[in-house]
């Protein structure tokens, strides 16, 4: 059974583009089911009667916490994931199966240190981030109930790759859908029904979050799986673990670097724009996350697929899957900028109704996605290395945009007299200059050397 399974979804054969489609799209659907958790739930808190903006900006704050947690998901999931692709191509069933194994145990034991952080210093923290008195109260209600499901939305994001790796995409996107649509059921009920709030918002994420989880490990557990969690592989292996966080040190850095980014634009909003602009970074974020979703589950399902060719040692259709998702993901960012400049209140709209903001917030979209389609770049270099197991160079590079430009210019360039829009101007910088160090570094480096094999 297992060695069936195993043989089935050869990435070596057929159209590469075909495979990465085949991979890419479940993922899409699979990522815009995920973004609904927290972009329905900023949509219903947006329109909450009488809240203005405070609510959104409460959640704003939040995200940095969130982030966190997600940064160390990402650390394990994004590093245990691309090994195991490359063990399973060259055929190393039992190699793959211990890295799901340690990967999931990693979690497991990271998220019980995750929350007990989280939640016992939650209330200093909050302020650090820009929390004013009346932000604080939305922000801790989340908060208070969200971190509770810290296991479950650890173990249901960190191992749901390992789904997809598998050639299993579409089971991958039900992990999202069951939870999304729960999730979809649940806010209104608690929020509005049973007039909870913020909170109502908070529990109905983690139910939907614990149904996510109990899917993904009824999967891996089962005979479907070719390869599976067997409790023999659940023991620390110390030297493996080195190996899943040295490659996943690019996926952590990724999120915790938006932590970072996320915790000084809102010390920064609150000094120069107040409370008011730190909820419209909040609907910023939230519009930035949905249309760079398509883009990231191109360059997510493109990561099986390159990592398996690699393995199995077939270099030219590595270099082709670079150059296909290249192409594709700037005529896709491209395409998004356009709507950004067309249809700014429209995309303002869907998270609030607070006239102040969708007059301030207009003006600050477009300048935050100025040149948009450089991030298409960043996915495509980023999700190269990482795919191929270059973790430095994913390193190098998820910290050069993050930590080295947006932080500290996003602190500068509204000293500079650009005041507010400063904090705006920092993204769009960044983009420009780490997307095209980042793609530029990995042609010369990486599939330059592959065309040669």
């Amino acid at each position: 059974m297992e060695g069936a399974a195993f043989m089935t979804n050869d990435f070596s054969k057929g159209k590469i583009w075909r495979n990465i489609i085949s991979q890419a799209i479940p993922l899409m659907l699979a990522q815009l089911v995920l973004l609904l958790y927290n972009v329905v739930d900023r949509i219903y808190i947006g329109h909450l009667p009488g809240a203005d903006s405070m609510a959104l900006t409460g959640i704003g704050l939040a995200f940095p916490l969130t982030t966190l947690i997600a940064a160390f998901t990402y650390l394990f999931g994004t590093g245990g994931t691309p090994l195991f692709s490359i063990a399973r191509g060259a055929g190393e069933e039992e190699r793959a199966e211990l890295i799901l194994g340690n990967t999931c145990s990693l979690l497991l034991g990271c998220s019980a240190l995750m929350f007990l952080f989280c939640y016992l210093f939650r209330r200093p923290v909050l302020y650090l981030f820009g929390a004013s008195d009346a932000s604080y109260v939305y922000a801790d209600a989340y908060l208070r109930i969200y971190l509770f499901g810290t296991p479950f939305v650890m173990l249901s994001t960190g191992l749901n790759g390992f789904i997809n790796a598998q050639g299993f995409p579409k089971t991958g996107m039900m992990t999202t859908l069951i939870g999304a649509v729960l999730n979809l059921i649940l806010d209104p009920v608690f929020i509005f029904v049973m007039d909870m709030g913020v909170s109502g918002a908070a529990l109905a994420t983690i139910l939907s979050q614990i149904v996510s989880s109990i899917w993904v490990l009824r999967f891996l557990t089962g005979r479907k799986a070719g390869l599976r969690i067997k409790k023999q592989h659940l023991r620390i292996d110390w030297k493996l673990t080195r190996e899943i966080v040295s490659l996943g040190m690019s996926g952590f850095i990724m999120q915790g670097t938006n932590c970072l980014v996320q915790v000084v634009c809102n010390a920064t909003l609150k000094i120069y724009g107040g409370d008011l602009y730190v909820g419209i970074m909040t609907v910023l974020n939230s519009v930035r996350e949905i249309l760079s979703l398509p883009v990231s589950g191109l360059t997510s399902g493109s990561q099986p697929v390159l990592g398996y060719n690699y393995g199995a040692k077939r270099y030219d259709r590595v270099c082709q899957g670079i150059r296909f998702t290249a192409c594709m993901g700037i005529l896709y960012t491209l395409l998004a900028w356009g709507a950004v400049i067309q249809c700014p209140h429209f995309l303002l709209s869907i998270f609030t109704e607070d006239a102040a903001m969708l007059e301030a917030g207009i003006s600050a979209l477009k300048l935050y996605f100025l040149g948009f389609f450089f991030m298409a770049f960043q996915f495509t270099g980023q999700s190269a290395f990482t795919a191929l197991g270059y973790s430095r160079h994913a390193v190098f590079f998820s910290l050069l945009r993050k930590a080295v430009i947006v932080a500290p210019l996003t602190i500068m360039l509204p000293q500079t007299g650009l005041g507010v829009d400063g904090v705006f101007w920092a993204e769009p910088i960044s983009n420009c200059i780490g997307g095209l160090a980042c793609f530029i570094t990995m042609y010369f480096t990486l599939y330059r050397k592959l065309k040669t094999r």
